[in-house]
């Protein structure tokens, strides 16, 4: 009796193959216990190959480790965290790597459980894991989950992160220790000075003008820390659907407070502010786009918001002008 053969497309063939090779490296990172003393190099002199998530972790890691690391970032300037999900070529470099940092809180919601499991096979950090969780934002209240992840908002936050790393690498290469306390040393000094320079220039925002209306939720810690009011269209996630009540109520605030000006960002679609800069015009208040901000993710290589400190200087100079 001839029996009817049923054809996969190249494309189904190729998709099945991703999904088995992505399940057998997940489980067979979830089935090694790795020998503490493997957590630990000594005497080799190569630089630490290193896998980070986004652009912001990246660049820490890099001012930290400097010559002694390679750092591999997953996620290209424009990424949206919140959204994104590991391909193959991420989980190959992922089970290369030597460490691997991350930013936690759930920024990487999609990505969460391969962290979990890669913790057992090698370091892996997320660099909010010192944060005192008395000064973390909510995130329940605005469609995200226990916390608010964005932390980097707050320059303090991210000397925390400095310090997370510079320990974690000084745990796994103690050789160079030296190296990275001084390389830590001087990132935060930069720091430090960057924390009040974004606190003078908001000050200078006349307080009845302070307001930053954003794409979605991002800026909590910034406007916590810095003393602008924050107003999102979404919520802390960009996972978090937005519809025509928030357009709506949001579009009512800009009109009744005679707002003038509203951002977006560079990893988010331009058109959900569109829609309430359309909306306050419909009722006779016109509304400008102030600019465009990073949030989730740096700027191109050669851009003015291509490391961490840019990033900062960038956002700051971009309200303040807008709002002054």
């Amino acid at each position: 009796m001839n029996q009817t053969t049923i054809k996969k497309s190249p494309f189904q063939r190729a998709k099945m193959t991703l999904s088995v090779l992505v399940f057998i490296l997940i489980a067979g990172c979830s089935q090694v216990e790795v020998n503490p003393e493997s957590r630990q190099r000594s005497g080799d002199e190569s630089p630490i190959e290193v896998v980070t998530t986004t652009g912001m972790i990246s660049d820490v890691v890099q001012e930290v480790g400097g010559e002694e690391v390679h750092v591999t970032g997953l996620m290209r300037p424009g990424v949206d965290p919140h959204l994104y999900k590991a391909s193959q070529g991420d989980m190959a470099k992922l089970d290369q790597a030597e460490l691997v940092f991350y930013n936690g809180l759930h920024l990487e919601g999609k990505m969460t459980e391969i962290f979990e499991k890669l913790e057992r096979s090698r370091p892996t950090v997320a660099v909010s894991k010192n944060l005192d969780p008395s000064k973390l934002r909510s995130g329940a209240d605005t469609g995200g989950t226990e916390y608010d992840p964005h932390i980097w908002f707050n320059v303090r936050n991210w000397i925390s992160a400095a310090e997370t790393v510079r320990d974690a690498l000084i745990e796994y290469d103690p050789d160079h220790a030296d190296i990275y306390r001084q390389n830590a040393e001087e990132y935060i000094n930069q720091l430090d000075e960057l924390d009040e320079e974004v606190r003078t220039k908001i000050a200078s925002i006349p307080e009845e003008g302070r307001v930053l209306v954003t794409a979605h939720d991002a800026f909590g810690y910034y406007g916590d820390a810095y003393d602008i009011k924050v107003m999102g269209l979404q919520g802390i996630s960009t996972a978090a659907e937005y519809g025509s009540k928030d357009v709506a109520k949001l579009r009512d605030y800009l009109v009744e407070n005679q707002i003038k000006a509203v951002f977006v960002e560079s990893s988010i679609p331009t058109k959900s502010m569109e829609a309430v800069i359309a909306g306050a015009e419909e009722m006779g208040h016109q509304v400008i786009i102030g600019g465009e901000l990073y949030s989730d993710s740096m700027g191109e290589p050669g851009s003015d918001a291509d490391t961490y400190i840019k990033m900062v200087r960038h956002n700051t100079d971009t309200i303040v002008e807008a709002l002054k």
